[in-house]
């Protein structure tokens, strides 16, 4: 009896062990962490972005004052928990004169795919600047220019904007190494001194890397989007083909899944160290009037540093009124970063 009692505790045991053990693994998998979890502003404000060599390539466009370039650099992105590196190409403009100077990464907003080149939204604005005594630096975003493709899912593909500008921040020290290569030394940055200039979908992605960093790049933002996320994107969709019912679904099924208020750049203005100026047209048929009006009440309530500018009848792109509105954001980067 007692060989059998023996036994039967001894098989009782292993299979309690057995199953513990399963439900453990079950729990494990339960708790797995959702793969978008990492885009949260919390989470990316705790990401080290990896800095990445700037390798400068075939000159664009050759001007007396500046030079206009290709470049690229890599994006570490998370997939399946293995890292891979992507490449992102873009723009630079370069002072042609011998001497070191000031930074402006630029942020362009939404343009289709089907009709980018590379410069398209930054180019006019970064070849003044650059003609003004400032090197400037557009990247194109995964998908657009020479750029590796973004991620199949079209929420990532939105997150990886904002990771593809921290990481060209954070890659900001090797550029002097990359203009290097081209110039021998005779034209250099000074990277003690960067700023950030954005438009329209641009805006967005800029407020947000001012809120992730919390650092004090002076921002000169012209009509930006500025609404919660997901209204940011649900109100362009009457553009689309479809009206928006695939961006919809694509929507409801991410807020199905995540706390939505973790991802909206509204949610996280007090973060921002930054001076900032504010160019908006009241014509714009894109970004209304009102909005830029809520963000600069916003930004004043918390006692940030914020200039607003509005153009009589302007349009999406400050016309007219655009020679006026890039003078004012030059005086804004001359006072604040010369």
């Amino acid at each position: 009896m007692k060989r059998i009692s023996f036994g039967l505790l001894l098989i009782v045991a292993i299979l309690g062990i057995f199953f513990i053990s399963k439900n453990v693994g079950l729990q494990k998998e339960k708790v797995k962490e959702k793969p978008l979890a990492k885009y949260t502003f919390e989470r990316l404000r705790n990401t080290k972005f990896t800095p990445s060599p700037i390798m400068l390539d075939k000159d664009l466009k050759q001007n007396d004052n500046y030079i206009s370039q290709l470049f690229y650099y890599n994006v570490r992105q998370t997939i399946d928990g293995k890292s891979q590196y992507k490449k992102v190409s873009g723009l630079i403009n370069v002072p042609k004169q011998q001497g070191t100077y000031p930074v402006i990464v630029m942020m362009r907003g939404f343009v289709p795919k089907e009709i980018y080149s590379t410069g398209i939204g930054t180019q006019r604005a970064g070849e003044f600047f650059a003609q003004n005594g400032f090197i400037t630096i557009a990247p194109d975003f995964l998908g657009y220019g020479k750029s590796d493709n973004p991620s199949r899912n079209s929420i990532e593909e939105r997150f990886q904007t904002y990771t593809t500008s921290l990481s060209l921040l954070s890659s900001m020290r090797n550029l002097n190494t990359g203009l290097d290569a081209s110039y021998s030394g005779r034209i250099k940055a000074d990277l003690s001194k960067v700023g950030i200039w954005a438009h329209s979908n641009g805006g967005q992605i800029a407020l947000s890397v001012l809120e992730i960093t919390g650092k004090n790049y002076p921002t000169v933002l012209w009509a930006p989007v500025s609404k919660p996320f997901p209204y940011s994107i649900l109100y362009f969709t009457d553009e689309f083909n479809d009206h928006g019912k695939a961006l919809r679904k694509v929507v409801a099924n991410f807020e199905d899944d995540y706390d939505i208020e973790l991802y909206s750049p509204s949610n996280f203005y007090s973060r921002i160290n930054a001076p900032i100026e504010i160019h908006q047209g009241t014509a714009d048929d894109a970004v209304p009037l009102k909005w830029s009006d809520k963000l600069v009440k916003d930004l004043e309530k918390l006692e940030k540093d914020v200039e607003y500018f509005v153009y009589p009848n302007a349009d999406h792109n400050l016309l007219p009124g655009w020679e006026t509105a890039i003078q004012r954001s030059l005086d804004f980067y001359k006072q604040k970063l010369l």
